[in-house]
C-alpha cells in the first residue's frame, strides 16, 4: 500500500487575468521520499504551479489538498508554509539577513524556536549540507552557487516535509552544480524540482512530470534521455587536447 500523500492537485485549473489559461485539469500527488522532476518550456505554468501549491495564487477550478484536507483559506495556507519549503529560483529574493547564520535561523525564529535553540539548527542544517564554517559570511559576498546553497540551508532549517525547487542549477558553474547534486542526492526529503537541465533532473529524480499545452503529465519528455558516455581510456588518467 501506497504512502498518503503529503501534497495534491486535485483537477486544478489556472488562468491569469487577462484570460491566458496557464494549467488545465491539472492532478498531481507527492508522497513522503518521492523525487520528482518537474520539465516544460518556458511560459508553461511550472513556476505557477508551485505559488498555486504554496496558496500565492489562487486556482480558477480545483483545489490544493495537504495531508487529504483542502486549503480554502489563507490561515489553511499559512499552516501549508511551515510544512513544506520553497526555493525560490533567484536566491537574492530569499537571503535578506547580513550574515548566513542570521538568515538560516530566521526560519526557525519564526516557528518559535529561542535565539539558541533556532541558532543551533541553523548550524546543524549547515553542517548537515556541507556549509560548516559559512555562519559568519555576509550573504551578499557569497558566489551565486554559495546563496543557492545557503537559500536551501534557510528551508531546510524549517524540517520542512517537503520542498518545491524553482531552477535550482540557473547561473551554478560546473563545480557547485555537482555539489547540488550530491546534496539533494542524499537528502530524502520529499520534493518537487522545475528545471530546464534535463541531466540534472536525472540525477536527482526518481518520477518526472511535463508540462505541454496546460497538460500535466506524469512523465519525462520525449527529448529527454539520459547520457552515457564511455571513455576508451575508462578511469585512467589522461589528458584531453583542445
Amino acid at each position: 500500500m501506497s504512502e498518503p500523500s503529503i501534497v495534491e492537485l486535485d483537477h486544478l485549473s489556472f488562468a491569469y487575468a487577462g484570460g491566458r489559461e496557464v494549467l488545465r485539469d491539472a492532478c498531481l500527488s507527492l508522497r513522503p521520499n518521492e523525487r520528482i522532476g518537474l520539465y516544460g518550456p518556458n511560459g508553461s505554468g511550472k513556476t505557477t504551479l508551485f505559488r498555486l501549491i504554496m496558496g500565492l495564487a489562487k486556482p480558477r477550478e480545483g483545489d490544493v489538498l495537504f495531508h487529504g484536507r483542502p486549503m480554502k483559506d489563507e490561515k489553511d495556507f499559512r499552516a501549508l508554509r511551515c510544512r513544506m519549503g520553497l526555493v525560490l529560483q533567484h536566491a537574492e529574493d530569499q537571503l535578506f539577513c547580513p550574515t548566513v547564520l542570521e538568515d538560516v535561523a530566521f526560519g526557525p525564529l519564526n516557528l518559535g524556536l529561542s535565539p539558541d535553540e533556532a541558532a543551533e539548527r541553523a548550524l546543524r542544517t549547515l553542517r548537515g549540507l556541507g556549509l560548516e564554517g559559512f555562519e559568519g559570511r555576509l550573504t551578499h559576498r557569497l558566489s551565486g552557487g554559495e546563496k543557492k546553497l545557503v537559500s536551501l540551508a534557510a528551508v531546510m532549517a524549517m524540517q520542512p516535509e517537503a520542498l518545491l525547487l524553482d531552477e535550482p542549477t540557473n547561473g551554478l558553474d560546473p563545480e557547485a552544480r555537482e555539489r547540488l547534486i550530491d546534496i539533494l542526492q542524499r537528502l530524502p526529503t520529499a520534493r518537487i524540482v522545475i528545471s530546464h537541465d534535463w541531466d540534472f533532473l536525472a540525477e536527482t529524480s526518481t518520477g518526472y512530470l511535463t508540462i505541454v499545452d496546460g497538460r500535466l503529465s506524469d512523465s519525462a519528455p520525449s527529448l529527454a534521455h539520459a547520457h552515457t558516455h564511455m571513455h576508451p581510456l575508462g578511469d585512467a588518467p589522461h589528458a584531453h587536447m583542445e
